[in-house]
């Protein structure tokens, strides 16, 4: 059965997802890339940014932990924040995402919206619908699109935590990264209790990552 699960979502140790202040040039914050300077030396992360095909990069816990990111995976849900910085009506719909011409997913992607608006093709497969969805919505919508495999909620918190309050997700990995963000959005608020209804398990990094994982 396909199952919704979280990969490499970031935290700081006061439990930042995001930083504040989003904009087109900070696109975490006043965060900027802290939260995930632990992913960046990966084979993983080499292996599908500009480096790709490259098979440079660290093959040690981290790696293990980035490279099931992908695996089994036919559609994501993200939150609008994380497609891009507009709020409200769309004033720019030209914008295509941060990620260029050819995305990194590769599935369809359904970005959460109270503005629908076209859906946008892009390269290798990644095509984004925008839907006005409750979690349960959303996940069934995606389940369709992704033919038998895995759903991903690539974030941000607030999205995140709107599935895991609606008890939508089977599986997460969060990276525990040792600094404090003092401000920005948090992951765990009003989930008291959530990890009754989680295995959960815990393994530490050479980077000072912690990376729990919590499974149905």
């Amino acid at each position: 059965m396909s199952r919704v699960r979280v990969h490499n979502f970031s935290v700081s140790l006061d439990g930042f997802g995001t930083g504040e202040g989003q904009s087109l040039e900070a696109p975490f914050g006043h965060a900027g890339q802290r939260l995930h300077e632990w992913f960046f030396p990966t084979r993983t992360f080499c292996s599908f940014h500009e480096t790709q095909g490259d098979s440079s990069g660290s093959t040690g816990v981290d790696d293990a932990f980035a490279s099931g990111w992908d695996r089994g995976i036919g559609a994501e849900i993200m939150g609008r924040n994380k497609f891009g910085p507009q709020r409200g009506p769309w004033v720019d719909e030209e914008w295509r995402g941060w990620w260029g011409d050819d995305p990194p997913f590769h599935t369809p992607v359904f970005v959460l919206t109270h503005y629908p608006r076209p859906s946008i093709e892009m390269k290798d497969g990644t095509t984004f619908h925008f839907i006005d969805a409750s979690p349960a919505e959303a996940v069934k919508v995606a389940q369709e699109a992704a033919g038998g495999l895995d759903v991903r909620i690539g974030g941000g918190p607030l999205t995140i935590r709107e599935f895991l309050a609606a008890d939508q997700i089977d599986y997460m990995h969060v990276a525990i990264v040792p600094l404090v963000l003092g401000r920005g959005e948090r992951l765990w608020d009003g989930l008291e209790g959530l990890e009754s209804r989680f295995e959960l398990d815990s393994v530490s990094s050479p980077s000072g990552v912690i990376h729990l994982t919590l499974s149905r």
